[in-house]
């Protein structure tokens, strides 16, 4: 399991150091009073990012012993059998490495619009969307029996696209960094937000998602690149987010609905 430890391994530095990070600005140049006048206090702030990120280490140690090892004998079992996407059309080795994130990516997209859609998987997906202070940490705030669920949809998939184990590599990195960096409590200038968002997700779009409104919540699920909403027609900005309010309502079975 050398391989598997080398992914894993890869991933929790990158984890680490981009968490710290945005800590840090979302500590000193906070864009919403989450933890402060009325909102709550340093104390409560700790509980609550404590309590996500355990979430995360929880749902981190069932996919590295739950599936790590199955995703890698479906990828190799592709390999041997010269099976996928990515082995059929013959492709240089740059562009595999291209379309591997961009499947990826896509699938990722799907995935996260199903939630939202079907009500069994948004009875799960809801605990991430309860988060009504969402900062860093929201971002691994997410139900075990998500992961388990999206965990179990990859084995096939993997098969499908015939990538590798260093394709996935890397598009858990990027997708790790840019799904923390959209969920903290931070806001980039107007110019420089808009720059970055016709490639990738920003806290500007994700704080739309993560509205309370439900016209709202249907909207921004890109993860990583932000032009699969485009494409779909589920792009929404917002003209004021200093106002928005986080949260889902009621009733928890039911996924929020498009009007």
């Amino acid at each position: 399991m050398r391989a598997a430890d080398g992914l894993v391994g890869s991933r929790l530095p990158a984890a680490l150091l981009v968490l710290g990070g945005l800590l840090l600005w979302e500590t000193l140049q906070p864009f919403l009073p989450l933890f402060r006048q009325g909102t709550g206090t340093p104390w409560q702030r700790l509980r609550h990012g404590t309590g996500n990120v355990a979430f995360g280490l929880l749902n981190a140690l069932v996919i590295r012993f739950g599936f790590l090892g199955v995703w890698m004998a479906s990828m190799e079992w592709s390999q041997a059998h010269h099976f996928g996407v990515l082995r059929w059309i013959g492709a240089s080795e740059w562009m595999r490495w291209t379309l591997a994130i961009l499947l990826l990516d896509f699938w990722t997209y799907t995935w996260h619009r199903l939630n939202h859609t079907i009500p069994l998987l948004w009875r799960f997906h809801h605990l991430h969307h309860s988060d009504r202070q969402m900062d860093v940490t929201t971002a691994s705030r997410f139900h075990l029996g998500e992961i388990v669920l999206s965990s179990l949809a990859r084995v096939p998939l993997l098969a499908l696209l015939g990538c590798d184990l260093n394709h996935l590599a890397l598009y858990e990195i990027l997708l790790l960094a840019v799904v923390q960096f959209h969920h903290a409590n931070i806001a980039l200038p107007n110019s420089i937000d808009r720059l970055l968002r016709t490639v990738i997700v920003t806290p500007h779009l994700h704080k739309v998602h993560h509205s309370v409104v439900l016209a709202e919540q249907n909207s921004n699920f890109s993860s990583l690149f932000s032009w699969w909403d485009r494409a779909a027609r589920t792009l929404r900005l917002a003209r004021d987010l200093s106002v928005i309010t986080f949260g889902v309502q009621e009733p928890v079975q039911e996924p929020p609905r498009r009007r």
